[in-house]
């Protein structure tokens, strides 16, 4: 470009010259210039000209080669050419992806759904069609809380929290189960995939209702075991002594089953049922004053020391069977699993983003790697000693399902050698002060 550039500037002087040169040999340079001059601004606003028309008629087409031209305006429509077939190309290629994605999504049993920043509808596949009922393009531009309507997927798509997925019935077939999860991107713009999980619903709920129904139909038979071999031990004086252990660790192990049996109806309860509308103003403190004495009396043989630490003032909104079933589990396992003469604390404090109920222990701690599992059901970070303490490996399962229904989280912190914490974190809607309490009713 520098040296056509250079030649467009030498070939300008030497016209400029020879027009003078002319001006000076007839006595007129300045009109010879002047003529010259006109001459030249005429070449190029022809060439302008030329430019223009090849432009205007590539707008919406392929374009065509450029117009002949010498010196710089040849290079100058050579390289609106190439610049033009590049863009073309690089157009084609776009294209050419957004086609292939179209193609690929289009085929997935899963709906993909782009919501713009305004919350409307912007492009959907096939499947977001058979699950969602979007008809295109009718429904363009619509915003998504206009088609979808179940009070369960606004509230969560206006929180915009979406970290975990909502599960929620196909608004066009009920019997289809769909599991919502929304994804944010560039300016507000959403991403919504839903996928039919009706099948792994359905095996879920049989699942539960098989857990239940065996623990129903398995605590009468437990029972009668149970009371017949109570009834034995307490006429031993008239049994064999050597039948005396076995009838002992046949019982243990009775009340045992009991004890799971019993959880086990409380955890397919909690995932059963819906959470109950009938919520009562918990006084806190009151609660875990219960909770500490009941647990005093379990472990009154090891001489733990037990701390409660509650402002009376606070108070829950929620269900005081599942709450006191859940602060139970934390406060009792720790007095199983902290050692004699151990310091066991319960506090409770409100914060900005809810309230917090520590349970915290001074035992032998857990290892980190075992953290993550510990609210599974049946977990068991040492078998023997789960076993000795008669533990069911179903507590800190309960805890976590009872706090998500009253719209919390467990949080487990643990070191070898120095103890173990457990919080739980509730939100600040659950939290009422004496004030409010009194002035509700007693329903909540």
């Amino acid at each position: 470009m520098i040296s056509d550039w250079q030649s467009a500037l030498k070939r300008l002087t030497l016209i400029f010259l020879a027009l003078l040169l002319a001006g000076w040999l007839i006595g007129a340079p300045a009109l010879v210039v002047l003529v010259g001059t006109i001459v030249y601004l005429i070449y190029h606003l022809r060439q302008l000209r030329r430019l223009y028309n090849w432009l205007r008629d590539n707008q919406n087409s392929e374009p065509s080669p450029p117009p002949e031209g010498h010196g710089i305006w040849g290079f100058v429509f050579d390289g609106i050419y190439l610049l033009q077939r590049r863009e073309r190309d690089a157009l084609t290629h776009l294209r050419s992806i957004i086609d292939k994605a179209q193609e690929s999504t289009g085929a997935l049993e899963m709906a993909v759904v782009m919501i713009s920043n305004k919350n409307g509808l912007e492009w959907w596949n096939p499947a977001a069609s058979r699950l969602l009922g979007f008809q295109s393009p009718k429904d363009r531009n619509q915003p998504v809380t206009n088609l979808i309507r179940e009070p369960q997927f606004i509230d969560y798509y206006g929180k915009g929290h979406f970290s975990s997925p909502l599960k929620l019935s196909s608004p066009v077939n009920p019997a289809l189960m769909l599991e919502f999860q929304i994804t944010s991107f560039g300016d507000g713009e959403r991403l919504m995939l839903v996928r039919d999980i009706s099948q792994l619903y359905r095996l879920e709920m049989m699942r539960k209702d098989f857990v239940g129904n065996v623990s129903h139909e398995l605590r009468t038979p437990i029972t009668v075991i149970t009371g017949y071999l109570e009834t034995m031990l307490d006429d031993r004086q008239n049994i064999a002594p050597r039948w005396s252990r076995p009838l002992e660790q046949m019982y243990q192990q009775s009340q045992r089953m009991e004890n799971i049996i019993r959880d086990l109806l409380t955890l397919s309860q909690l995932e059963t049922r819906s959470a109950s509308k009938q919520l009562s103003a918990v006084q806190l403190q009151s609660l875990l004053r219960e909770i500490k004495q009941d647990a005093e009396q379990v472990s009154q043989d090891k001489k733990q020391v037990f701390q409660l630490d509650c402002d009376p003032d606070i108070y829950i909104r929620g269900n005081i069977n599942e709450l006191y079933s859940a602060i139970s589990n934390l406060t009792i396992n720790a007095a199983k699993y902290t050692q004699a003469g151990g310091n066991i604390s319960l506090n409770a404090y409100t914060t900005r983003d809810g309230l917090t109920i520590k349970v915290t222990d001074n035992g032998p701690g857990i290892e980190a790697h075992h953290i993550p599992r510990l609210t599974e059901r049946f977990y068991r970070v040492d078998e023997s000693r789960s076993t000795d303490t008669g533990g069911t490996g179903l507590g800190l399962a309960i805890v976590k399902h009872v706090l998500a229904r009253h719209g919390g989280r467990l949080d487990i912190a643990s070191k070898i050698g120095d103890g173990s914490q457990f919080s739980c974190l509730l939100p600040a809607d659950r939290v009422l002060t004496a004030e409010q309490a009194n002035s509700r009713s007693p329903a909540g």
